[in-house]
């Protein structure tokens, strides 16, 4: 079934060049495995825009890592996808379709600034059909980000030994273009968690984060939004599990939360 609401198609060079980057450090293992069925597993862009310019950045960066790697862009729309056809090559390939990608399972599905206009209660359900199309450990990446991709948040969803996709965690990425507040993140969140109620485990995170970074700016006032977000993230470490420190993340503006048991 192709996508079911047409998106605005409107995208920018370099709008998701941070998540391509935080695939290269994180998912690094998952991008170089070439066991049985992982050798021809793809990585799968799901919405090209009016241009496949994030689709070609992401091959690319993803590919100094894995040069082999086969790329397949998705449109519903035919005439986005015939307007990619000239860039296709190379292991690059763009096609028509929509929620259930076809071709060998994929090892990494990136779905971004694609679900927003859909109700809430659709995005289980269609989270389990892009899941589908994953090898067992495979990846989605489903979110949201601003025009310039200054501000992005993505849905890490990993697909179990059954093929039921896990709810991992979430990546947050601020390039401090417009200051830092951890509130920042929530017009941006998936469209699934957009409701930060008073006792739901978001509400309690962002409490937490907002606290932490209330702390850094006191204790460093005059630093650079940079450096007391970092100091914020070690503070939100010391108050909730599952903040990941890694100083790489941490210095090019990341934040990754894998709550034990998952994102609820």
């Amino acid at each position: 079934m192709p996508l079911l609401t047409p998106s605005r198609g409107r995208t920018a060079p370099g709008r998701l060049a941070a998540l391509d980057a935080w695939v290269c450090h994180a998912e690094r293992a998952l991008l170089l495995r070439d066991d049985g069925a992982w050798a021809a597993a793809p990585f799968v862009d799901l919405g090209l825009g009016d241009t496949p310019a994030t689709t070609l950045e992401a091959a690319a960066a993803l590919r100094a890592v894995r040069p082999d790697l086969a790329v397949v862009g998705v449109d519903h729309d035919p005439a986005r996808v015939a307007a990619a056809l000239p860039f296709a090559g190379a292991g690059t390939t763009f096609v028509v379709g929509g929620f259930d990608p076809a071709g060998p399972p994929a090892r990494l599905i990136r779905a971004f600034n694609v679900l927003r206009q859909y109700p809430p209660a659709e995005l289980p359900a269609i989270h389990a059909r892009l899941g589908a199309g994953l090898l067992p450990g495979g990846l989605l990446l489903e979110g949201t980000c601003d025009a310039t991709g200054g501000v992005l948040v993505s849905h890490l969803l990993r697909a179990g030994p059954d093929g039921i996709l896990q709810r991992e965690g979430l990546v947050f990425h601020t390039d401090f273009s417009r200051g830092f507040a951890p509130l920042l993140f929530r017009d941006r969140l998936p469209r699934d968690l957009r409701r930060v109620a008073p006792g739901t485990a978001l509400f309690a995170f962002f409490a937490a984060w907002n606290a932490a970074w209330n702390e850094a700016r006191a204790a460093l006032p005059d630093a650079p939004d940079a450096a007391r977000f970092a100091a914020s993230i070690t503070g939100l470490a010391a108050r909730i599990p599952g903040i990941d420190l890694d100083p790489w993340l941490v210095a090019h503006g990341h934040l990754a939360w894998r709550p034990p048991g998952g994102v609820p």
